[in-house]
């Protein structure tokens, strides 16, 4: 089995990857399969969280790339700011996971907090998508919009 013991400082080219959940990039230890069919087990620090893009090292030198899994997340698009601060600051009072962009809101769907966000007067659209939130307040930097984020 592949042994991933280390994230790098920064993203380099590999051709290997794994597809990971959020519930899986927020586990220091965990055994997966790369995206080749590979068996492989992650060995990092704890509290060590993986984000899409981030790379890891194995013992015997390969890189792999990890990917944002595809899941069931609800979606919330809108234009008016004073609703969407409203649902954030609703949200991330419950401590829900919660990706933040201009125009759109993104969290793991659950039903509840569905029924919570439309009773504010906002849309939820129900989806299968990578979702990265933001890290909080002791995570470290900020969600960033430049080159690196992507769609998948």
């Amino acid at each position: 089995m592949i042994r991933l013991i280390k994230k790098l400082d920064r993203p380099v080219r590999t051709d290997f990857s794994v597809t990971l959940t959020l519930e899986q990039r927020v586990r220091s230890r965990l055994r997966v399969r790369l995206d080749d069919g590979r068996e492989a087990g992650i060995f990092l620090a704890r509290g060590d969280r993986l984000r899409d893009g981030d790379c890891l090292i194995s013992e015997e030198r390969l890189i792999v790339r990890v990917k944002a899994a595809r899941e069931p997340v609800s979606t919330v698009l809108g234009r008016d700011p004073w609703l969407f601060a409203r649902a954030c600051y609703h949200l991330g009072n419950r401590h829900v996971a919660l990706q933040i962009e201009p125009g759109r809101l993104r969290y793991p769907h659950d039903h509840v907090l569905d029924a919570l966000v439309r009773g504010l007067g906002l849309e939820v659209i129900l989806e299968e998508a990578p979702i990265e939130p933001e890290r909080g307040a002791y995570g470290g930097p900020g969600h960033t919009h430049g080159a690196g984020h992507r769609e998948h």
